[in-house]
Protein backbone atom coordinates (compact mmCIF):
# COMPACT_ATOMS: atom_id res chain seq x y z
CA UNK A 1 0.00 0.00 0.00
CA UNK A 2 1.42 3.58 -0.86
CA UNK A 3 2.34 5.34 1.64
CA UNK A 4 0.03 8.75 2.63
CA UNK A 5 1.88 11.70 1.96
CA UNK A 6 2.36 14.32 4.32
CA UNK A 7 1.31 18.01 4.25
CA UNK A 8 3.29 20.68 5.26
CA UNK A 9 2.85 24.14 5.45
CA UNK A 10 4.56 27.07 7.32
CA UNK A 11 3.03 29.65 9.82
CA UNK A 12 4.66 33.00 9.70
CA UNK A 13 5.44 33.65 13.28
CA UNK A 14 5.04 36.89 14.75
CA UNK A 15 2.26 38.29 17.25
CA UNK A 16 1.30 35.36 19.66
CA UNK A 17 3.10 33.39 22.46
CA UNK A 18 4.87 31.43 20.32
CA UNK A 19 7.60 33.39 19.04
CA UNK A 20 10.95 34.38 21.45
CA UNK A 21 11.82 38.13 20.62
CA UNK A 22 14.13 37.74 23.27
CA UNK A 23 16.49 35.17 21.02
CA UNK A 24 19.03 37.14 19.40
CA UNK A 25 18.57 35.78 16.31
CA UNK A 26 15.15 37.07 16.08
CA UNK A 27 14.15 39.69 13.58
CA UNK A 28 11.25 41.69 12.13
CA UNK A 29 7.92 40.65 11.58
CA UNK A 30 6.75 43.29 9.33
CA UNK A 31 9.70 44.15 7.25
CA UNK A 32 9.35 42.39 3.94
CA UNK A 33 13.09 41.27 4.00
CA UNK A 34 11.32 38.41 6.85
CA UNK A 35 8.73 37.48 5.36
CA UNK A 36 10.91 36.36 1.64
CA UNK A 37 13.29 34.61 4.08
CA UNK A 38 10.60 32.90 5.34
CA UNK A 39 8.46 31.79 2.42
CA UNK A 40 11.46 30.84 0.12
CA UNK A 41 12.49 28.58 3.32
CA UNK A 42 9.25 27.40 2.75
CA UNK A 43 9.13 26.85 -0.92
CA UNK A 44 12.58 25.16 -1.37
CA UNK A 45 11.18 22.61 1.32
CA UNK A 46 8.04 22.16 -0.70
CA UNK A 47 5.77 23.05 1.59
CA UNK A 48 2.33 23.21 0.37
CA UNK A 49 1.39 26.84 1.91
CA UNK A 50 2.74 29.23 3.97
CA UNK A 51 -0.11 31.07 6.21
CA UNK A 52 -0.71 34.52 7.48
CA UNK A 53 -2.21 35.13 10.52
CA UNK A 54 -4.67 38.36 11.44
CA UNK A 55 -4.86 41.00 13.80
CA UNK A 56 -7.38 43.63 13.50
CA UNK A 57 -6.84 45.64 16.54
CA UNK A 58 -4.08 45.31 19.50
CA UNK A 59 -5.05 43.58 22.14
CA UNK A 60 -5.32 45.04 25.61
CA UNK A 61 -4.79 44.11 29.29
CA UNK A 62 -5.52 45.87 32.07
CA UNK A 63 -5.87 48.61 29.65
CA UNK A 64 -2.64 48.72 28.25
CA UNK A 65 -1.10 47.00 24.95
CA UNK A 66 -0.84 43.74 25.48
CA UNK A 67 2.91 42.78 25.27
CA UNK A 68 2.89 40.74 22.26
CA UNK A 69 0.76 43.20 20.17
CA UNK A 70 3.52 46.58 20.60
CA UNK A 71 3.77 46.37 16.46
CA UNK A 72 0.90 44.31 15.13
CA UNK A 73 0.54 42.80 11.84
CA UNK A 74 0.60 44.22 8.00
CA UNK A 75 -2.21 43.63 6.32
CA UNK A 76 -2.82 39.90 4.92
CA UNK A 77 -3.49 40.78 1.27
CA UNK A 78 -1.24 43.43 0.82
CA UNK A 79 1.91 40.83 1.96
CA UNK A 80 0.45 37.54 0.22
CA UNK A 81 0.39 39.85 -3.32
CA UNK A 82 3.79 41.13 -2.64
CA UNK A 83 4.88 37.30 -1.82
CA UNK A 84 3.48 36.05 -5.17
CA UNK A 85 6.30 37.70 -7.46
CA UNK A 86 9.39 35.94 -5.19
CA UNK A 87 7.91 32.87 -5.33
CA UNK A 88 6.39 30.29 -7.95
CA UNK A 89 4.78 27.26 -6.50
CA UNK A 90 3.90 27.82 -2.78
CA UNK A 91 0.26 28.23 -1.89
CA UNK A 92 0.12 31.51 -0.23
CA UNK A 93 -2.44 31.61 2.46
CA UNK A 94 -4.08 34.47 4.89
CA UNK A 95 -6.96 35.05 7.65
CA UNK A 96 -9.84 36.84 6.46
CA UNK A 97 -12.52 37.76 9.00
CA UNK A 98 -16.11 37.00 7.69
CA UNK A 99 -17.99 39.36 10.61
CA UNK A 100 -16.13 43.08 9.48
CA UNK A 101 -15.72 42.41 5.51
CA UNK A 102 -17.79 42.42 3.02
CA UNK A 103 -18.58 39.65 0.41
CA UNK A 104 -18.02 41.37 -2.46
CA UNK A 105 -14.67 43.19 -1.71
CA UNK A 106 -13.52 39.86 -0.11
CA UNK A 107 -13.75 37.62 -3.30
CA UNK A 108 -12.36 40.78 -5.60
CA UNK A 109 -9.27 40.53 -3.55
CA UNK A 110 -8.80 36.59 -3.28
CA UNK A 111 -9.46 36.37 -7.09
CA UNK A 112 -7.33 38.96 -7.79
CA UNK A 113 -4.72 37.31 -5.42
CA UNK A 114 -5.03 33.69 -7.12
CA UNK A 115 -4.76 35.16 -10.59
CA UNK A 116 -1.61 36.90 -9.54
CA UNK A 117 0.32 33.89 -7.93
CA UNK A 118 -1.36 31.51 -10.68
CA UNK A 119 -3.27 29.65 -8.77
CA UNK A 120 -1.62 29.55 -5.38
CA UNK A 121 -4.82 31.56 -3.11
CA UNK A 122 -6.25 30.30 0.03
CA UNK A 123 -8.27 31.79 2.74
CA UNK A 124 -8.84 30.96 6.63
CA UNK A 125 -12.31 32.23 6.80
CA UNK A 126 -12.76 33.03 10.69
CA UNK A 127 -15.62 34.38 12.34
CA UNK A 128 -15.12 37.81 15.37
CA UNK A 129 -18.11 38.98 17.59
CA UNK A 130 -16.69 40.79 20.38
CA UNK A 131 -17.55 43.97 20.50
CA UNK A 132 -14.28 45.25 21.06
CA UNK A 133 -12.67 44.41 17.56
CA UNK A 134 -15.75 45.38 16.40
CA UNK A 135 -15.40 49.30 17.59
CA UNK A 136 -12.50 49.26 14.92
CA UNK A 137 -15.58 48.72 12.21
CA UNK A 138 -18.55 50.40 11.08
CA UNK A 139 -21.25 48.03 12.28
CA UNK A 140 -19.25 47.44 15.70
CA UNK A 141 -20.12 44.90 17.71
CA UNK A 142 -23.57 44.59 16.10
CA UNK A 143 -23.66 40.59 15.70
CA UNK A 144 -24.62 38.52 18.32
CA UNK A 145 -22.08 35.57 18.95
CA UNK A 146 -24.67 32.94 18.35
CA UNK A 147 -24.58 34.44 14.94
CA UNK A 148 -21.22 34.20 13.75
CA UNK A 149 -21.40 30.98 12.10
CA UNK A 150 -24.43 31.74 10.53
CA UNK A 151 -23.03 34.99 8.90
CA UNK A 152 -19.86 32.91 8.34
CA UNK A 153 -21.89 30.23 6.50
CA UNK A 154 -23.62 32.66 4.04
CA UNK A 155 -20.35 35.20 3.94
CA UNK A 156 -18.78 32.06 2.00
CA UNK A 157 -21.77 31.38 -0.43
CA UNK A 158 -22.26 34.54 -1.34
CA UNK A 159 -18.46 34.60 -2.12
CA UNK A 160 -18.90 31.02 -3.91
CA UNK A 161 -21.52 32.76 -6.12
CA UNK A 162 -18.85 35.82 -6.67
CA UNK A 163 -16.23 33.25 -7.78
CA UNK A 164 -18.68 31.12 -10.02
CA UNK A 165 -20.44 33.66 -11.56
CA UNK A 166 -18.12 33.58 -14.82
CA UNK A 167 -18.38 29.87 -15.01
CA UNK A 168 -21.32 30.73 -18.04
CA UNK A 169 -23.92 28.16 -16.44
CA UNK A 170 -26.87 29.39 -14.13
CA UNK A 171 -25.59 28.30 -10.14
CA UNK A 172 -28.29 28.10 -7.86
CA UNK A 173 -27.92 27.56 -3.91
CA UNK A 174 -30.37 27.45 -1.19
CA UNK A 175 -28.61 28.04 2.01
CA UNK A 176 -31.74 27.60 3.85
CA UNK A 177 -31.72 31.42 5.17
CA UNK A 178 -31.97 32.89 1.59
CA UNK A 179 -30.83 32.21 -2.80
CA UNK A 180 -27.36 32.42 -3.97
CA UNK A 181 -27.62 32.77 -7.72
CA UNK A 182 -24.98 33.14 -10.63
CA UNK A 183 -26.67 33.99 -14.06
CA UNK A 184 -25.50 32.54 -16.80
CA UNK A 185 -24.93 35.88 -18.29
CA UNK A 186 -20.63 35.84 -17.44
CA UNK A 187 -20.26 38.14 -13.85
CA UNK A 188 -24.06 38.30 -12.89
CA UNK A 189 -24.51 37.34 -9.46
CA UNK A 190 -27.66 37.59 -7.56
CA UNK A 191 -27.60 37.25 -3.59
CA UNK A 192 -30.57 37.61 -0.94
CA UNK A 193 -30.35 36.58 3.22
CA UNK A 194 -30.87 37.35 5.95
CA UNK A 195 -27.07 38.79 6.20
CA UNK A 196 -26.30 40.09 2.58
CA UNK A 197 -28.57 41.94 0.14
CA UNK A 198 -26.61 42.24 -3.40
CA UNK A 199 -26.45 41.94 -6.93
CA UNK A 200 -24.53 42.85 -9.77
CA UNK A 201 -21.93 42.15 -12.08
CA UNK A 202 -18.74 40.50 -10.71
CA UNK A 203 -15.45 42.26 -12.04
CA UNK A 204 -12.42 39.33 -11.89
CA UNK A 205 -12.93 36.75 -14.49
CA UNK A 206 -12.47 33.06 -13.42
CA UNK A 207 -9.36 32.39 -11.40
CA UNK A 208 -6.72 29.63 -12.23
CA UNK A 209 -8.49 27.59 -8.68
CA UNK A 210 -12.05 28.89 -9.63
CA UNK A 211 -12.15 29.44 -5.79
CA UNK A 212 -9.36 29.72 -3.18
CA UNK A 213 -8.42 27.03 -1.01
CA UNK A 214 -11.14 27.42 2.19
CA UNK A 215 -9.14 26.80 5.46
CA UNK A 216 -10.83 26.73 8.81
CA UNK A 217 -10.20 26.86 12.20
CA UNK A 218 -12.29 25.61 15.30
CA UNK A 219 -12.63 22.44 17.74
CA UNK A 220 -16.26 23.23 18.50
CA UNK A 221 -19.11 21.31 17.22
CA UNK A 222 -19.96 24.27 14.85
CA UNK A 223 -16.63 24.07 13.87
CA UNK A 224 -16.08 20.74 13.32
CA UNK A 225 -19.85 21.02 11.33
CA UNK A 226 -18.62 24.35 9.50
CA UNK A 227 -15.39 22.67 7.86
CA UNK A 228 -17.38 19.14 7.28
CA UNK A 229 -19.80 21.27 5.11
CA UNK A 230 -17.21 23.94 3.30
CA UNK A 231 -13.82 23.63 3.82
CA UNK A 232 -10.84 22.01 2.42
CA UNK A 233 -8.11 22.02 5.50
CA UNK A 234 -9.16 22.37 8.75
CA UNK A 235 -6.32 23.46 11.65
CA UNK A 236 -6.41 21.71 14.83
CA UNK A 237 -4.78 21.55 18.47
CA UNK A 238 -5.01 17.86 19.61
CA UNK A 239 -1.57 16.90 20.72
CA UNK A 240 -2.05 13.01 21.27
CA UNK A 241 -2.11 10.14 18.66
CA UNK A 242 -5.32 9.17 20.99
CA UNK A 243 -6.73 12.52 20.50
CA UNK A 244 -5.48 13.22 16.68
CA UNK A 245 -6.99 10.38 16.00
CA UNK A 246 -10.11 11.13 17.49
CA UNK A 247 -10.65 14.22 15.71
CA UNK A 248 -10.07 12.89 12.76
CA UNK A 249 -12.31 10.02 12.72
CA UNK A 250 -15.19 12.18 13.91
CA UNK A 251 -14.74 15.17 11.24
CA UNK A 252 -14.27 12.61 8.18
CA UNK A 253 -16.71 11.02 9.62
CA UNK A 254 -19.18 14.13 8.82
CA UNK A 255 -18.74 14.79 5.04
CA UNK A 256 -20.70 11.76 3.72
CA UNK A 257 -23.99 13.97 4.40
CA UNK A 258 -22.63 16.89 2.73
CA UNK A 259 -21.85 14.63 -0.73
CA UNK A 260 -18.06 14.79 0.27
CA UNK A 261 -14.87 12.04 0.58
CA UNK A 262 -12.16 12.10 3.11
CA UNK A 263 -9.92 13.17 0.71
CA UNK A 264 -11.98 16.39 0.50
CA UNK A 265 -10.75 17.98 3.84
CA UNK A 266 -7.41 17.65 4.68
CA UNK A 267 -6.54 17.98 9.08
CA UNK A 268 -3.95 20.13 10.05
CA UNK A 269 -2.50 20.63 13.44
CA UNK A 270 -0.77 23.33 13.93
CA UNK A 271 2.18 22.23 15.80
CA UNK A 272 6.01 23.58 16.89
CA UNK A 273 9.44 21.64 17.05
CA UNK A 274 12.63 21.62 18.50
CA UNK A 275 15.53 19.93 17.31
CA UNK A 276 18.88 18.95 19.00
CA UNK A 277 21.61 16.41 18.07
CA UNK A 278 20.16 14.23 20.36
CA UNK A 279 16.96 13.38 22.19
CA UNK A 280 18.19 14.29 25.47
CA UNK A 281 19.58 17.89 23.96
CA UNK A 282 16.37 18.44 22.57
CA UNK A 283 14.68 18.06 25.75
CA UNK A 284 16.72 20.48 27.08
CA UNK A 285 16.90 22.90 24.43
CA UNK A 286 12.81 22.63 24.64
CA UNK A 287 12.41 23.50 28.30
CA UNK A 288 14.49 26.50 27.72
CA UNK A 289 12.34 27.65 24.68
CA UNK A 290 8.98 26.94 27.22
CA UNK A 291 10.76 29.15 29.49
CA UNK A 292 11.33 32.03 26.96
CA UNK A 293 7.80 31.67 25.56
CA UNK A 294 6.06 32.28 28.77
CA UNK A 295 8.73 34.51 31.09
CA UNK A 296 6.58 35.06 34.97
CA UNK A 297 5.69 38.22 33.30
CA UNK A 298 3.75 36.09 30.67
CA UNK A 299 2.61 33.59 32.88
CA UNK A 300 0.69 36.50 35.22
CA UNK A 301 -1.05 37.80 31.56
CA UNK A 302 -2.20 34.38 31.26
CA UNK A 303 -3.43 33.65 34.81
CA UNK A 304 -5.42 36.81 33.85
CA UNK A 305 -6.88 36.23 31.21
CA UNK A 306 -8.62 32.85 33.08
CA UNK A 307 -9.41 34.63 36.82
CA UNK A 308 -10.67 38.08 34.49
CA UNK A 309 -9.14 39.92 37.95
CA UNK A 310 -6.10 41.80 38.06
CA UNK A 311 -3.39 39.51 39.08
CA UNK A 312 -0.39 41.94 38.78
CA UNK A 313 0.49 41.55 42.35
CA UNK A 314 0.93 37.38 42.29
CA UNK A 315 4.34 35.71 41.98
CA UNK A 316 4.93 33.79 38.65
CA UNK A 317 7.21 30.98 40.38
CA UNK A 318 4.57 31.12 43.44
CA UNK A 319 1.24 29.22 44.12
CA UNK A 320 -1.79 29.54 41.80
CA UNK A 321 -4.79 31.72 42.77
CA UNK A 322 -7.40 30.54 45.49
CA UNK A 323 -10.05 32.54 44.53
CA UNK A 324 -12.26 31.82 42.06
CA UNK A 325 -12.69 33.53 38.32
CA UNK A 326 -14.90 36.21 37.78
CA UNK A 327 -17.64 34.98 35.53
CA UNK A 328 -19.32 37.32 33.14
CA UNK A 329 -17.93 39.60 30.83
CA UNK A 330 -13.95 40.29 30.54
CA UNK A 331 -13.31 43.24 31.93
CA UNK A 332 -8.98 42.68 32.42
CA UNK A 333 -8.60 41.33 28.86
CA UNK A 334 -9.71 42.80 25.49
CA UNK A 335 -9.32 41.07 22.34
CA UNK A 336 -8.03 37.65 20.82
CA UNK A 337 -6.49 37.25 24.17
CA UNK A 338 -9.84 37.34 25.91
CA UNK A 339 -11.37 34.25 27.98
CA UNK A 340 -13.55 33.55 25.24
CA UNK A 341 -11.21 30.27 25.16
CA UNK A 342 -12.93 29.06 28.63
CA UNK A 343 -16.09 28.34 28.50
CA UNK A 344 -16.31 27.39 32.39
CA UNK A 345 -13.66 29.41 33.81
CA UNK A 346 -14.26 27.69 37.49
CA UNK A 347 -13.65 24.70 36.17
CA UNK A 348 -10.94 25.57 34.12
CA UNK A 349 -9.57 26.78 37.18
CA UNK A 350 -10.01 24.01 39.39
CA UNK A 351 -8.45 22.10 36.73
CA UNK A 352 -4.94 24.10 36.84
CA UNK A 353 -5.24 23.91 40.44
CA UNK A 354 -5.02 20.19 40.60
CA UNK A 355 -2.81 19.42 38.23
CA UNK A 356 -0.33 22.51 40.10
CA UNK A 357 -1.14 20.20 43.35
CA UNK A 358 0.00 16.77 41.90
CA UNK A 359 3.11 17.84 40.36
CA UNK A 360 4.23 20.57 42.28
CA UNK A 361 3.98 23.25 39.82
CA UNK A 362 4.19 26.75 40.40
CA UNK A 363 1.66 29.35 38.58
CA UNK A 364 3.93 30.38 35.63
CA UNK A 365 4.86 25.88 35.05
CA UNK A 366 1.22 25.15 34.85
CA UNK A 367 0.76 28.03 32.82
CA UNK A 368 3.55 26.21 30.50
CA UNK A 369 2.36 23.09 30.82
CA UNK A 370 -1.52 24.34 29.35
CA UNK A 371 -0.78 26.79 26.77
CA UNK A 372 1.65 24.77 24.55
CA UNK A 373 0.81 23.34 21.35
CA UNK A 374 1.56 20.13 19.73
CA UNK A 375 5.09 19.81 20.32
CA UNK A 376 7.73 17.22 18.49
CA UNK A 377 11.11 17.37 19.89
CA UNK A 378 14.04 15.35 19.39
CA UNK A 379 16.42 14.81 16.68
CA UNK A 380 15.77 15.44 13.48
CA UNK A 381 14.94 11.36 12.46
CA UNK A 382 12.93 11.08 15.84
CA UNK A 383 10.69 13.89 14.92
CA UNK A 384 10.45 12.50 11.28
CA UNK A 385 9.19 9.33 12.78
CA UNK A 386 6.84 10.67 14.82
CA UNK A 387 5.09 12.85 11.87
CA UNK A 388 5.20 10.15 10.04
CA UNK A 389 3.46 7.85 12.48
CA UNK A 390 0.60 10.89 13.16
CA UNK A 391 -0.24 10.82 9.48
CA UNK A 392 -0.05 7.42 8.21
CA UNK A 393 -1.94 6.03 11.34
CA UNK A 394 -4.82 8.80 10.82
CA UNK A 395 -4.17 11.32 13.14
CA UNK A 396 -4.11 13.87 10.99
CA UNK A 397 -2.91 14.91 7.08
CA UNK A 398 -0.03 16.88 7.54
CA UNK A 399 1.21 19.56 10.12
CA UNK A 400 1.18 23.69 9.67
CA UNK A 401 4.35 24.16 11.88
CA UNK A 402 5.24 26.98 14.22
CA UNK A 403 8.24 28.17 14.63
CA UNK A 404 9.80 29.67 17.48
CA UNK A 405 11.78 32.12 15.48
CA UNK A 406 11.09 35.03 13.05
CA UNK A 407 12.43 34.72 10.08
CA UNK A 408 14.82 31.71 10.47
CA UNK A 409 13.01 29.33 12.49
CA UNK A 410 11.81 26.94 9.72
CA UNK A 411 15.78 26.55 8.45
CA UNK A 412 16.91 23.23 10.34
CA UNK A 413 13.74 21.54 9.78
CA UNK A 414 13.81 22.21 6.21
CA UNK A 415 17.47 21.35 6.13
CA UNK A 416 17.29 18.07 8.69
CA UNK A 417 13.86 16.71 8.64
CA UNK A 418 12.35 17.23 5.57
CA UNK A 419 14.71 15.19 3.40
CA UNK A 420 14.26 12.23 6.03
CA UNK A 421 10.19 12.71 5.48
CA UNK A 422 11.17 11.83 1.72
CA UNK A 423 13.77 8.96 2.32
CA UNK A 424 10.41 7.53 3.49
CA UNK A 425 8.26 8.67 0.69
CA UNK A 426 6.01 10.54 3.02
CA UNK A 427 6.85 13.92 1.35
CA UNK A 428 7.63 15.30 -2.10
CA UNK A 429 10.95 15.70 -3.75
CA UNK A 430 9.24 18.15 -6.32
CA UNK A 431 6.09 19.94 -6.68
CA UNK A 432 3.90 17.83 -8.70
CA UNK A 433 1.56 20.44 -9.94
CA UNK A 434 1.18 24.64 -9.96
CA UNK A 435 -2.03 24.97 -7.77
CA UNK A 436 -2.65 25.21 -4.15
CA UNK A 437 -5.14 22.65 -4.49
CA UNK A 438 -3.36 20.62 -6.92
CA UNK A 439 -0.51 20.49 -4.09
CA UNK A 440 -3.21 19.67 -1.52
CA UNK A 441 -4.56 17.01 -3.53
CA UNK A 442 -7.84 18.63 -3.56
CA UNK A 443 -10.22 18.44 -6.39
CA UNK A 444 -10.56 20.92 -8.93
Amino acid sequence: MPRKQIHLAAHFPGVNNTTVWSDPAAGSHIEFSSFVHFARTAERARFDFLFLAEGLRLREQNGLIYDLDVVGRPDTFTVLAALAAVTDHLGLTGTINSTFNEPYEVARQFASLDHLSAGRAGWNVVTSWDAFTGENFRRGGFLPQEKRYERAREFLAATRVLFDSWRGDEIVADQGSGTFVADPDAGRFAVHSEQFDIAGRFPVPRSPQGRPVILQAGDSEEGREFAAADADAIFTRHATLDEGRAFYADVKGRLARYGRGPADLKILPATTFVLGDTDADARERAHVVRRQQVSGQTAIKFAEQLWNRDLSDRDPDGPLPTEDPVVGENTISKGRASVRMYRDPVATANEWRALAEAKKLSLREVVIDKTGRQNFIGTPATVAAAMDEFVQTDASDGFVLVPHLTPGGLDEFADTVVPLLQERGSFRTEYAGTTLREHLGLRP
